[in-house]
C-alpha cells in the first residue's frame, strides 16, 4: 500500500489526555461533561463525526459517554445479532504496547448496545468480545460487572458505560498511566466512526494501530 492510499492516522502515533474523576460511577445519569471530550481524529481524514465520546478514568475503573446525534431513526439493535447492531466498541489495551501485532491477555475488547435487552428490549447490553487472533485473552469476566446507561436524544442516543478494575486485566493507574485504546461507533444510519485508523485497517485485532490514552489528574 503506498504512503498516498494510507490514512492519515495511520502516519502517526496519537495520544490523548483522560482526565481524573472521583466518584466516577454512582449508577445514576452520569453524562461526562465537555472537558472529558476526546478529540476527533476522523476529521483529519474529513470523515463525518456524528458521536462525541467523552472519558474518564479513577483507581476504581474507566468511564465513557458517548452521543450519538444526528439520527432520523431509532437504533437498530438485537441481541441475537449483536455485531450487525448499532452500538460502540471499545479496545482497551492496560499495557500500550505498539510494536506486537497480536493482541495479549491485556487487551481487551467490548461491545455496547443501546438497546435490545429485557424483558421490552429497551435495556443496554454490554459483553466482552474475544478478540480475534489474540495470543492470550484477559481473565474472563462476568456481563454483569459491566454497568450501563442509556438514553433516548430526539436526534439519537446517549450511552453511559463504567468499566470496573476489576474486569480489566492489569489495570493499574499509578504503574501504567498509558492505556492502549481505540473505539468504534457502529451505525446503519450515520456510518462508522473511529478513533484511531478505520477499515480497511485490522484496528479490530492489531493493537499496534491502537491510540493512547493518557491517564491525568
Amino acid at each position: 500500500m503506498s504512503e498516498s492510499l494510507l490514512p492519515k492516522r495511520f502516519l502517526y502515533r496519537f495520544s490523548a489526555p483522560c482526565l481524573h474523576r472521583d466518584p466516577i460511577w454512582t449508577g445514576e445519569s452520569e453524562n461526562l461533561d465537555v472537558r472529558h471530550r476526546l478529540i476527533a481524529l476522523a476529521e483529519l481524514e474529513g470523515r463525518p463525526t456524528p458521536a462525541e465520546v467523552r472519558a474518564a478514568w479513577s483507581e476504581a475503573g474507566l468511564a465513557f459517554t458517548v452521543l450519538v446525534r444526528g439520527k432520523r431513526q431509532a437504533p437498530w439493535c438485537r441481541v441475537n445479532c449483536p455485531e450487525d447492531s448499532d452500538g460502540v466498541w471499545l479496545w482497551i489495551d492496560t499495557r500500550d504496547v505498539h510494536n506486537v501485532h497480536r493482541a495479549t491477555r491485556f487487551c481487551h475488547a467490548f461491545l455496547f448496545l443501546p438497546l435490545g435487552g429485557g424483558n421490552r428490549l429497551a435495556d443496554p447490553i454490554g459483553r466482552w468480545i474475544p478478540i480475534h487472533r489474540a495470543r492470550e485473552n484477559p481473565r474472563p469476566i462476568d456481563a454483569e460487572q459491566l454497568k450501563l446507561l442509556s438514553r433516548r436524544a430526539k436526534d439519537g442516543y446517549v450511552l453511559d458505560v463504567f468499566l470496573p478494575a476489576a474486569a480489566l486485566t492489569g489495570y493499574d493507574p499509578q504503574e501504567h498511566p498509558r492505556l492502549g485504546f481505540t473505539y468504534l461507533v457502529v451505525d446503519r444510519e450515520l456510518g462508522e466512526q473511529t478513533f484511531s485508523v478505520g477499515r480497511p485497517m485490522p484496528f479490530q485485532e492489531d493493537p499496534s494501530l491502537w491510540a493512547t490514552l493518557e491517564l491525568t489528574r
